[in-house]
């Protein structure tokens, strides 16, 4: 049985039992707390928390789900993959564990012919929570089983909660024993509560079901959590992974020889000459490595496909290791040419039967992955470059180890890989310190999580605003598409403690009214500003504005005056100045979107924005830097149309509406059954939730001020509208005419008299240094006169301030030239500028006979300095930054010359 048809038997399944087919949503959803959808339920979490009512009361998806935790065991196991799909039923205050248990047995036992799985009861497993009685005996009830036949587990495996306070509740699982060939059998009775690692391959859990049924008062871990009572409403949330029964109903070992996923590694095989399934050591390496190009391959085409693009960061920095880690093992399988265009097309062909829209987006997701793997082959071979010095220096100190600073470094700066790091030390008979690696990993990571974590809200506990939703009992209504002054009244106030009842002047709040004209910060556009005067003659400044939860919009403010109570009338007034201001940048942004993609193509899609007073950036897909001419043909295409003063409107429709009428969804944004459409003209449409300028005769003018790369494959525009552009143009003007007056040339000729004036400039200093090195040089023979005798060797140690590196470096050698060649010679030149010390020691071939060495002279000397070099016998340098003390360095170079020739 194909995938495609499993995933249509799960759906048609519970729409038979009454549920709503909700369809997967994107990878992305706006959840400070997660990078990606990583379960099922994600998308349902609100109705799970109560902060929105559900439009339906029982509803049954295939959800599209990441999970990277487990990255590098991808390959290693038949379990662990990074991009999966998640099939899943839910009831929210519906049927509740009978009604769960029965649909789930129903579908996995029920013959194939009759549209079931057709799983033989004999090799199924139920799992139970220990304790849970009322689960073992419905359990019993709809299988027939005995209770030694239904497993007891403990809450590490069969207890669910999202982390937090909030819902939780037992689990039973399917399990499915794939017979002995996987694993020993299992005596559960002696095994007690917790899962033997030892079976988890031979008794594959297939199915999940999660009985919500209790309210977490507080969550120390997975197995320590306080339960404060019974939730009001018992929900259901269950999650079958679609990959895992593929493969059981296909007659594959693991997920990656599931239909869906096998004819890449078919291709990877044909392209690399090696064998999937070889046995042996060397089999078992490369069998690895092709479940990670399969994995990986269709991971990343997923992520692109959804919005997302490489980077250093959170999901860019996810989706480059992905593509990276695929290129790596292709090559490690042989394989040297670029590998995505061959293995793509493969998973796009397999994966659009069901995601269609891999077809219709494929030339900006193939232009985003094939553009990281060209810039990965560079990195490889600039890389190991680095590596190679980086390993030089640890041998040259007499080290065995590359550093986890060094390590990370070539990860975070080059995108080295860790695996290749540590492979190529092995081959040159070092180790990596990998404990601070992952330190500074882990700390990466935790920087990314806070920022995201703090970028929603003062309070990361939603439990106020629920709270405050809950005594709304509707969403804020926002009027600000139709007036910036709105009569409302306050509904909630929260501060850091939690919901208040009043606050007085001074205070900092967070402010919820049950009607606002304030637009909360969203959709790139930044939050209003004004002010709230309430009727009892209190002031309230609003300084920014948001949406922590869906429905509900909170002005982050400080009381200016008065105290501000529940229940007191509130009237609104947006700054309008800077509301007008930041809806012409909005709008802006939509044109210049839509010309970016006249100019370059579909492939251009928005990857970001920012509208802020008078300016906005812009991020776009693009393989390389715009072109200048590109630049100015946009800038002028958006400049006409403001001058043939387009009508901005909105319309309200449903999404198949209005993906029919041509307006473009951004990536990542979360968009209900009615959306809005912004349309400039008929020209540009989009999805947007935005406020606009009414015509785009009212931007005045809009000013390209550059562009440039903010990641593989993404460019950024910054701009400016309107009478900030005005005013930046006119700061150009009066600069061009000042230049013009200086140079006595007309502004049109300003850029050829100004080449020529650099042109100039470069040959005198060309000039000016040929000169100054010759004078430096042309002391050699003073200095080399000024040598010293000690021990019978000829020694210089010499000052040279003003002098950088290279130049104390050929100073050296021609001292060293102009001394006695019979007769042992040592040359040591330490050279300031800019703050730093350059270190120089060169010694000729009588001297080195004698045992004497120009790098362990560096060795000895640089630490004086403040830093380190090392080099040959011959000739070393180094480097350093204290340059107090010099003078000790030089001293220090006659006696370890005579002290290395026995004086």
């Amino acid at each position: 049985m194909d995938t495609a048809e499993i995933r249509r038997r799960f759906t048609a399944h519970f729409e038979r039992a009454g549920h709503t087919a909700v369809p997967s949503a994107s990878l992305l959803l706006d959840d400070p707390n997660l990078l990606f959808v990583n379960a099922g339920m994600v998308p349902f979490k609100p109705y799970f928390l109560g902060q929105e009512t559900p439009p339906y009361d029982r509803a049954v998806s295939v959800q599209k789900c990441v999970r990277t935790p487990d990255i590098e065991d991808v390959g290693k196991t038949t379990r662990h993959g990074t991009f999966f799909e998640m099939c899943g039923n839910f009831s929210f205050g519906d049927y509740f564990k009978e009604g769960a248990i029965e649909l789930g047995w129903d579908l996995v036992t029920r013959s194939i012919e009759d549209g079931g799985f057709g799983l033989a009861e004999d090799r199924l497993y139920p799992s139970v929570l220990a304790g849970d009685d009322e689960a073992l005996e419905l359990w019993q009830k709809v299988t027939g089983f005995p209770e030694h036949r239904i497993v007891k587990l403990g809450p590490k495996e069969n207890y669910w909660s999202m982390g937090v306070p909030g819902p939780g509740g037992p689990c039973s699982e399917i399990l499915y024993d794939r017979g002995p060939a996987h694993g020993p059998e299992a005596d559960w009775e002696a095994m007690g509560t917790a899962m033997d690692p030892a079976l988890e391959d031979r008794y594959l859990e297939i199915w999940n079901l999660v009985f919500m049924q209790d309210e977490l008062s507080a969550v120390r871990s997975k197995e320590d959590f306080d339960i404060a009572g019974s939730l009001p409403k018992k929900n259901i949330d269950t999650g079958m992974g679609l990959e895992r029964v593929a493969y059981l109903l296909q007659g594959r070992q693991n997920m990656y020889e599931i239909d869906v996923m096998f004819p890449v590694i078919e291709k990877a095989m044909e392209l690399t000459g090696r064998r999937y399934g070889a046995g042996g050591e060397q089999g078992h390496t490369d069998d690895v490595r092709f479940r990670v190009v399969a994995d990986h391959v269709r991971s990343s085409m997923m992520l692109i496909s959804d919005g997302v693009t490489p980077g250093n960061e959170a999901r860019g920095y996810v989706l480059r290791r992905l593509l990276r880690r695929a290129v790596r093992s292709m090559r490690l399988l042989g394989y040297e040419d670029r590998a995505l265009p061959e293995l793509l097309p493969i998973s796009r062909d397999k994966m659009a039967e069901t995601y269609t829209d891999l077809h219709r987006d494929w030339d900006r997701i193939s232009a985003v992955a094939y553009a990281e793997e060209d810039a990965f082959r560079q990195t490889l071979r600039a890389g190991t470059a680095i590596f190679d010095l980086a390993t030089t220096e640890v041998k040259q100190s007499g080290g065995s180890q590359l550093s986890g600073a060094k390590a990370f470094s070539l990860h975070d700066t080059y995108g080295f890989p860790i695996d290749l790091t540590l492979e190529m030390a092995g081959e040159q008979g070092l180790s990596v310190d990998e404990e601070g690696f992952r330190r500074l990993m882990t700390e990466q990571r935790d920087r990314a999580k806070a920022d995201a974590r703090a970028k929603k809200g003062q309070h990361r506990d939603a439990t106020a605003y629920r709270e405050v939703a809950d005594g709304l009992g509707r969403p804020v209504e926002f009027t600000g598409y139709g007036e910036v002054v709105t009569e409302g009244s306050v509904r909630g106030i929260v501060t850091p403690s939690g919901t208040v009842e009043s606050a007085r002047e001074g205070d900092e709040i967070e402010l919820v009214l049950d009607r606002t004209p304030f637009y909360a910060e969203g959709g790139g556009q930044l939050a209003d500003q004004g002010v709230i005067e309430l009727g009892n003659g209190a002031r309230v400044e609003v300084r920014d504005v948001q949406s922590p939860i869906t429905g509900l919009i909170v002005h982050q403010a400080v009381v200016v005056s008065g105290e501000v109570t529940l229940g007191v009338d509130a009237h609104s007034v947006v700054d309008v100045a800077r509301r007008r201001s930041i809806s012409r940048s909005h709008t802006a942004t939509h044109m210049v979107h839509k010309a970016f993609r006249e100019a370059l193509g579909d492939t251009a899609t928005q990857a970001g924005s920012e509208n802020s007073p008078g300016r906005f950036r812009f991020d776009f897909s693009a393989t390389g830097a715009v072109p200048a001419s590109v630049m100015a043909d946009v800038e002028a295409r958006v400049n006409d149309l403001v001058l043939d003063d387009l009508a901005v409107h909105a319309e309200i429709m449903t999404q198949e509406e209005a993906v029919k009428s041509g307006a473009m969804a951004l990536f990542g944004e979360k968009y209900g059954d009615e959306v809005r459409v912004i349309s400039v003209g008929d020209w540009a449409r989009e999805l947007c939730g935005g406020t606009h300028a009414p015509r785009s005769g009212q931007l005045g003018v809009i000013k390209l001020l550059g562009e440039s790369s903010i990641g593989s494959g993404v460019r950024r525009v910054e701009a400016l509208v309107g009478n900030d552009a005005y005013r930046f143009l006119a700061r150009e003007h009066v600069l061009v005419a000042q230049l013009s007056e200086a140079l006595k040339v007309p502004s049109e000729q300003l850029p050829e008299r100004v080449h020529d004036i650099v042109d100039r400039l470069r040959a005198a200093e060309k000039e000016i240094e040929k000169v100054r090195v010759q004078q430096l040089l042309g002391t050699g023979a003073e200095i080399a006169d000024r040598a010293a005798d000690v021990a019978g060797a000829r020694v210089v140690a010499h000052r040279a301030d003003g002098a950088g590196g290279g130049d104390v470096r050929q100073l050296a050698l021609d001292v060293r030239g102009r001394l006695p060649a019979g007769q042992p010679g040592v040359v040591v030149v330490i050279g300031t500028a800019d703050d730093k010390v350059s270190v120089v020691a060169a010694v000729n071939d009588a001297a080195r006979e004698r045992g004497l060495s120009a790098n362990a002279l560096v060795g000895t000397i640089g630490p004086l300095v403040g830093g380190r070099g090392g080099g040959k016998d011959d000739l070393a340098q180094g480097g350093g930054s204290d340059a107090s003390r010099v003078d000790e360095a030089l001293a220090l170079v006659g006696s370890e010359v005579g002290r290395a020739l026995g004086a």
